[in-house]
């Protein structure tokens, strides 16, 4: 038996790492027994070859000849959310992400922060009001295309106008506001609703819409629940609730680039 050597430790590590991500992003929703499926048939596939039974085996041989195809096919959102939190944690977004450090390590710019403190400021107002709000704010992904169907806004944040926007008594109050490279660009925007079968009861189409749109793009979502009065924090298809406001302005001046 030939010695490990430390590239061998460092292959296993790699490969342990991919599995633990991908079990991250099927955890809990519709994929995992889609996954648990196939992992059946595949070890029939291979009690019917090794039984040689030659008619089912051929069969079984020509339908998953395109494997790859089959599985990239079945898991093309959770692909697609493994390589956006590939991207947006090591390519810029992260504490150590490439962009970062190429860019000296600052967490955000000036202008950034001031952005942060007034959506912080505005959460802050809509928690003590009793009104709830989802506030999208991109990363690298653009949130252009989930305009449609929302009112194109285009101006610089600012609490005020974020409290104005989610006034119970507002036409724009419904929906979710979308804030892209420091504008609120869009409100009363509706957003595609998370198909995860495994969430709690409690969660409402705020929570919903709020998974959803992480699922689909890199960006962070806030939402405020109108009835418990609670912040919860999405990104990458998972929520996080009962979020302080301290650690609401920690995650955002850390993770947005």
């Amino acid at each position: 038996m030939p010695p490990i050597s430390i590239l061998d430790i460092i292959d296993i590590i790699l490969v342990a790492f991919i599995l633990y991500q991908l079990y991250r992003l099927i955890r809990g929703t519709a994929a995992i027994t889609i996954f648990m499926g196939i992992f059946v048939v595949y070890l029939f596939w291979k009690v019917v070859e090794l039984l040689q039974m030659e008619l089912i085996s051929s069969i079984m041989t020509a339908v998953f000849g395109g494997g790859v195809i089959v599985l990239i096919i079945v898991f093309q959102q959770e692909i697609r959310r493994f390589l956006l939190l590939i991207g947006s944690r090591y390519m810029g977004g992260g504490n150590y992400s490439i962009e970062r450090f190429f860019s000296g390590g600052s967490v955000a710019s000036r202008q950034k922060q001031t952005d942060i403190e007034e959506i912080v400021r505005a959460v802050e107002w809509l928690v003590d009001s009793g009104y709830g709000a989802l506030i999208v704010i991109a990363r690298r992904s653009s949130l252009e295309m989930y305009s449609e169907g929302g009112e194109i806004i285009n101006a610089r944040v600012s609490a005020e106008l974020l409290k104005n926007i989610f006034f119970k008594d507002s036409p724009l109050h419904d929906g979710a506001v979308l804030i892209e490279s420091g504008k609120i660009y869009a409100a009363r925007c509706p957003l595609p609703a998370t198909d995860n079968p495994n969430l709690p009861p409690r969660f409402g189409m705020r929570h919903r819409a709020a998974i959803g749109i992480s699922e689909l793009t890199d960006c962070i979502v806030i939402v405020v629940s109108e009835e418990r009065g609670k912040i919860s924090l999405a990104e990458f298809g998972e929520i996080g609730e009962n979020i302080k406001l301290n650690e609401l302005r920690k995650n955002l001046s850390e993770e947005i680039i």
